[in-house]
């Protein structure tokens, strides 16, 4: 479970709040889609979730750990795929794996186990043992979602993670989302693709201008009228 308390973030230079007062609760059990415009505080609200940054105000909560007086435990809930490829590319795709592993106290038997499976369903097992360096935007992609998943987190964070996937490994990271949810977790993910957060989320929030302008059900967004998820965000946020 999320919990986001009262949070507001501001940046130094700007009068303007990247995320004003949002109260949000993620629940055990379902795929939360994140939308909205460039620059609408989406990634923010992730940094802010997973400790990178400080909120100026309010509080989150991963599976009940402050996530700023108690980060360690909270992190260790969370599996995170951020939005960038930052990662250490002189390192091969298994030392980076172990890495991962270490870093997360993954025993021995697990680690062989989970590493093998995912490395067979990302089809990266033969470049496994090759440098970061060489890999392409979409191989860098599956390693990282690898190394996220591999300490089996109750809380998944995704920030655009199908980006630079192929149709295939896309289609399984979802299947893999859904599975993880109907398992009583919970899966936190952004995208800009609407027809996927359509699909696949059980709710879905819209942030523009730093503020939560909608939480809940498509059916609830809807509220009658037959448009697609892009036309009623369109309404939304260009009416803002």
């Amino acid at each position: 479970m999320i919990q986001i308390e009262n949070v507001s973030k501001s940046y130094a230079k700007s009068k303007v709040k990247a995320v004003s007062a949002m109260n949000l609760q993620v629940e055990n059990g379902e795929i939360f889609g994140f939308i909205g415009p460039n620059g609408a505080g989406k990634t923010t609200t992730i940094k802010m979730m997973t400790g990178i940054l400080t909120p100026d105000e309010g509080r989150i909560l991963i599976n009940g750990h402050d996530i700023v007086r108690d980060p360690i435990s909270a992190k260790m809930e969370i599996g995170f795929v951020p939005d960038s490829q930052d990662v250490f590319d002189k390192l091969t795709g298994m030392e980076y794996l172990g890495f991962m592993a270490d870093v997360y106290g993954v025993e021995p038997a697990d680690r062989r186990e989970r590493i093998g499976r995912y490395l067979e369903m990302f089809e990266l097992t033969k470049a496994a043992g090759d440098n970061i360096k060489s890999y392409s935007h979409g191989m860098r992609q599956k390693l990282m979602v690898i190394g996220a998943l591999l300490h089996n987190p109750p809380v998944w964070v995704l920030d655009e993670p199908m980006v630079g996937l192929d149709p295939k490994s896309s289609h399984l990271l979802k299947q893999e989302m859904r599975r993880h949810a109907d398992s009583g977790n919970s899966v936190f993910f952004s995208t800009h693709v609407l027809e996927v957060a359509e699909k696949l989320c059980d709710r879905i929030g819209i942030i523009d201008h730093g503020e939560l302008i909608f939480v809940g059900t498509l059916a609830e967004l809807r509220s009658g009228n037959q448009e697609s998820l892009e036309e009623l965000f369109l309404q939304l946020t260009e009416g803002e």
